[in-house]
């Protein structure tokens, strides 16, 4: 029979070394709010119940925490008197009887399912409490984990560790797991006879022990447990995440030039062969087929790319845009809520905006869909193999047909048939020697300004 689980995320802090007008946890990373990352592994971990401890801006967390496919409900904390105080205001969702309890926090993004399994399965393989530690060649300040003879014996802060302690290199990253059966008895006898008059989560390794339980720990790597207090490391949490998702996509088959100048996505999607070449952005909803080619300084976000077609340099994909299969969009180009059929082309200098462009078709330099009157937004629909002239504006909502010619620098306001030509711009007049006069008259003007000054 499966094990039943609760996850208790503690997101309630202040985050006042944050200096933000909002919650740390609602800081994006990969264009995501952190507590969505972490709810992410949680489930990954085949956790589906989820009691968030909140505190500041509670609602827009519960909101962000929301992924689906996981239940979440909110408790709120509201004084803040340590670690096993915040896993205590869970305590409703605690009693409700689970197998495990896993502890995590909502400012660790980068944890994966991985230690989240493993500690679990100490549960399973009869601990009472697991805790999840790192390796690091920088140990200084964390707790380090005292193992003896495979159990977890303590977890001795810097202050209190002796000059052998301290050469431990094995830290506490904060998280734990604890035996369902037994944690409310566990967590209600930590005390706070300490400096700070707080409730410390770690107590539990000696409390646990002290009632003839077991206690272990489990490792991690050390970036998977990278902790956010700072806009600094934020960033350095942001370049972790990156790093790890670009090497990944790599394995999987993407080519990228300089994957250190691509960023990603929390939901980008890149198929096999693709070709991403440097300092290209992927904003969220972005779908990349295998074969497709982006060309470099180019901005992708809620965007299909299909098989063979190609972006860039220098293009800018909309929420909408949907390229067809060997579709181009090339350089200094903008594409919002728009369909590229099959081997269109939109090669430069061009607005394509809530518009369906047929296969084959080639949209000339500086053309633009007007699509917006100031009020309501209009649709401009474009047959298969037509060709628009340089410099065209096509005031919607308009169709052009199946083969029509739209000459360059037109204004198109009015529906036009298939194969027709259309042209719609004023009509050209020479004036011979007209030009000379025009400078003889300037260079007068300009020589009376100049004597009269």
């Amino acid at each position: 029979m499966e094990r039943t689980c609760l996850a208790v995320i503690l997101a309630a802090g202040d985050s006042t070394r944050m200096k933000s007008s909002k919650s740390k946890v609602l800081h994006p990373v990969a264009g995501r709010p952190m507590i969505a990352h972490v709810v992410e592994a949680v489930a990954s971990a085949g956790i589906s119940s989820v009691a968030l401890v909140v505190g500041r801006d509670a609602e827009d967390v519960a909101k962000a925490a929301s992924i689906g496919g996981v239940s979440i409900e909110s408790y709120l904390q509201k004084e803040r008197l340590g670690t096993g105080h915040a896993v205590l205001a869970a305590r409703e969702a605690i009693a409700k009887g689970y197998d495990d309890i896993l502890v995590t926090y909502g400012d660790v993004p980068l944890q994966t399912d991985g230690p989240l399994k493993a500690a679990r399965q100490g549960l399973a393989d009869g601990s009472d409490v697991v805790v999840i530690g790192f390796h690091t060649d920088r140990p200084t300040g964390y707790g380090r984990l005292l193992v003896k003879d495979g159990e977890l014996i303590a977890i001795r802060e810097e202050k209190d560790a002796t000059d052998a302690e301290r050469t431990v290199t094995w830290c506490n990253s904060g998280l734990m797991a604890i035996n369902g059966r037994k944690a409310l008895d566990l967590l209600t006898r930590i005390g706070n006879a300490n400096a700070k008059g707080e409730f410390y989560l770690t107590d539990l390794v000696e409390i646990a022990r002290s009632l003839g339980g077991r206690v272990t720990a489990v490792d991690a790597p050390e970036i998977e447990m990278t902790g956010c207090n700072t806009r600094a490391e934020l960033a350095v949490i942001e370049r972790f995440w990156q790093e790890r998702r670009r090497h990944e996509m790599m394995l999987a088959g993407v080519t990228m030039i300089a994957p250190e100048t691509v960023f990603l996505s929390y939901d980008t999607v890149i198929g096999q062969d693709a070709l991403i070449e440097p300092n290209v952005v992927f904003g969220p909803g972005a779908v990349i087929d295998s074969g497709a080619v982006i060309h470099a300084f180019s901005h992708i976000e809620g965007a299909h790319v299909s098989q063979g077609a190609t972006v860039g340099p220098f293009a800018r994909l909309r929420p909408g845009a949907d390229l067809a299969n060997g579709a181009k969009v090339g350089n200094f180009c903008e594409v919002k809520n728009g369909r590229l059929g099959e081997g269109a082309k939109v090669n430069h200098l061009t607005y394509i905006g809530d518009a369906v462009i047929g296969a084959g078709s080639n949209i000339g330099a500086g053309t633009i869909t007007c699509n917006y009157d100031g009020v309501n937004k209009s649709e401009t629909v474009i047959g298969e193999n037509a060709f628009i002239g340089s410099n065209s504006s096509l005031v919607a909502p308009v169709t052009i047909g199946d083969g029509a010619y739209i000459g360059s620098g037109s204004v198109i306001t009015v529906d036009v048939p298939a194969d027709a030509l259309a042209l719609g711009r004023a009509r050209q007049e020479i004036k011979p020697g007209r030009a000379t006069l025009l400078r003889e008259r300037a260079l007068a003007i300009k020589a009376a300004k100049k004597a009269k000054a």
